[in-house]
């Protein structure tokens, strides 16, 4: 994994099943990568976590991976 969004799908894909269409898409704004995870409805329960402890742990993963960049992190449906 060399760059954020391959890091961000490997770290969904442990998450959730192949068949749940998972995806994650691209995109830099100001200089900061926007990472946008798209998912059906009833899978984004599952990468948010209760409380949302899931999904600030990838971020949190995706911070001491990569130091030196600057991203956002959303969640679209």
């Amino acid at each position: 994994m060399t760059n954020l969004k391959d890091t961000l799908q490997y770290i969904l894909n442990g998450i959730t099943e192949p068949q749940d269409n998972v995806t994650v898409e691209q995109s830099v704004e100001n200089e900061i990568e926007i990472l946008e995870i798209v998912a059906p409805k009833e899978i984004i329960g599952k990468i948010i976590g209760k409380e949302g402890k899931i999904i600030k742990s990838i971020r949190t993963i995706l911070s001491l991976s990569f130091p030196q960049s600057r991203f956002i992190v959303k969640i679209r449906d």
